[in-house]
């Protein structure tokens, strides 16, 4: 109750009671926590997978997480005593291969400083999750049907008012109801081969941090240099892809993958996370399959994962990306003429594909004496994309998170993180050309980076509530402002209220 208390004095203070209205009802489920029972005080955790459908090896994964990867989760419903499931339904339909799950996100942020403009947001989504057990529904071993869909509302601090790249909030979309993911998986060989049809997002499977989802700003799921330099952003939240993938799991650790999808979720046949993209597929039920194919795979061992291990776990990963498609030049016409020099067409000369190579360094630095999911994790990840049609050429992030630092918060996650992203250098001579040609002076740009820090406090398990804070240095990656000067250094200061059902 006083974590609620404090979220709506937040806001009143901000002077938006209007955001309060908004907030009240859709996080009124958080008031009947106070009246759960006593026993519901006793509730052990459910370990699922981790992050990304993989092993769990990161101690400080943290209870609620935003990411589309995240997998590990515990629910508000014992409780919400009565109110928890009134009909006594959810038990029966899990006991016949039925299983859903809502998760609700509130986010208040704004930026004091810096950016294009100051202000302050409210967002939210609502995300709703049906599983299908085919065994027990029909006898159809191995098989499984999962959806997924978003309900989202606000406006996006980034798009608005700071004007950065690596989007500030990883919830930040056009307002719209949308299908996400509906697939069909098989598994096969004992469960060592999974195959997977339908309507997918990469970012739930690959290019995954695990100790990373506890961030809010988006680069720490599906990091910039995909979103930025792949058509519509990629097959990544809010749009997804048909697609097939295969996934082969050894044994011992290993782990390969491997996703054939349609290569522009949109058709806005141009890249990055444009919000018109959004608009072309407003509900998400394009299903596009002519475009040109996004193939992505990765292989991954884990370490130290069997029960008993005295090591600390961790993994290691290796992956890429190839996309078959043509895309303008950033510098070009299709004449050979600089897109800056008057005469020019203003149609980018056609480059072929786009590719690049991605690693991830996941591991448990310390893990508490007695607990298998209190301890300090580290996190780094790097990608490389030499490909002309590339925004971003390089990218890299890391950082750290402690799950239970402090004594009676043995549940809470501290962290802090640092996102670099650099402009590939044929869009930093496109931007020579224009200052050439123009004969104005203007920055160039050259790359953006942010650094961010966040707590994550459990009132009670899946109800989380999470201060953030963060530092976008060059927002837009030094793109001019109204005064024809570099965007200020950005502050973004914000809460985030998380409920798990």
């Amino acid at each position: 109750m006083r974590a609620w208390a404090g979220l709506s004095c937040l806001v009143a203070h901000s002077g938006n009671r209007s955001i309060i209205r908004r907030l009240t009802p859709r996080l009124a489920i958080g008031l009947g926590l106070v009246v759960a029972p006593a026993e519901a005080q006793q509730q052990t955790r459910t370990v699922f997978e981790g992050a990304g459908a993989d092993p769990r090896i990161s101690v400080s994964q943290p209870e609620t997480t935003s990411q589309a990867s995240g997998g590990y989760v515990r629910s508000v419903e014992p409780y919400l005593g009565p109110l928890g499931d009134p009909l006594g339904i959810r038990p029966l339909l899990k006991e016949r291969g039925i299983e859903y799950s809502l998760t609700y996100i509130a986010d208040v942020l704004g930026n004091p400083v810096g950016g294009i403009r100051q202000g302050a947001i409210v967002e939210d989504r609502l995300n709703l999750r049906l599983n299908l057990d085919l065994d027990r529904l029909a006898g159809w071993q191995g098989a499984t049907v999962h959806a997924n869909a978003y309900f989202i509302h606000g406006t996006g601090l980034s798009r608005y008012y700071v004007g950065n790249l690596l989007t500030t909030s990883v919830i930040e979309a056009l307002p719209s109801t949308r299908l996400y993911v509906l697939w069909f998986d098989q598994t096969l060989m004992d469960g060592q081969l999974g195959i997977r049809i339908g309507q997918q997002a990469a970012d739930t499977e690959f290019f995954v941090s695990q100790t990373a989802t506890l961030f809010v700003n988006s680069t720490f799921g599906w990091p910039a240099i995909t979103g930025l330099d792949l058509p519509s952003g990629g097959p990544a939240y809010p749009l997804a892809a048909p697609a097939i993938r295969a996934k082969y799991v050894p044994g011992n650790g290993f782990s390969l993958q491997v996703g054939l999808y349609d290569g522009d979720p949109a058709g806005a046949n141009r890249p990055g996370q444009d919000p018109e993209a959004q608009r072309l597929n407003r509900t998400g039920t394009n299903f596009r399959v002519n475009d040109p194919a996004l193939i992505v795979a990765e292989a991954t061992y884990a370490y130290n994962i069997a029960p008993g291990s005295k090591g600390l776990p961790g993994d290691i990963t290796l992956g890429g990306w190839q996309h078959f498609g043509r895309f303008d030049s950033l510098r070009f016409d299709i004449t050979g003429v600089p897109l800056a020099d008057p005469s020019a067409s203003g149609i980018g000369r056609p480059v072929r594909g786009n590719a690049g190579l991605y690693a991830i360094y996941d591991q448990t630095l310390y893990r508490e004496s007695g607990k298998d999911d209190e301890g300090l994790g580290f996190f780094v990840r790097a990608a490389w994309s030499p490909t002309r049609s590339s925004l971003i050429d390089a990218y890299v992030d890391t950082g750290l998170a402690y799950k239970g630092l402090f004594e009676g918060r043995d549940d809470d996650t501290v962290g802090v993180s640092v996102a670099f992203a650099r402009i590939s250098d044929e869009a930093q001579r496109a931007d020579r050309d224009t200052i050439l040609y123009s004969g104005q002076p203007m920055p160039r740009r050259r790359a953006e980076a942010v650094i961010e820090a966040t707590y994550q406090a459990v009132v009670v398990p899946g109800f989380t509530i999470q201060p953030d804070a963060q530092y976008v240095i060059h927002p837009g990656a030094g793109i001019a402002g109204p005064d024809g000067r570099r965007l200020r250094n950005a502050a973004v200061l914000g809460l985030r209220a998380t409920v798990q059902y």
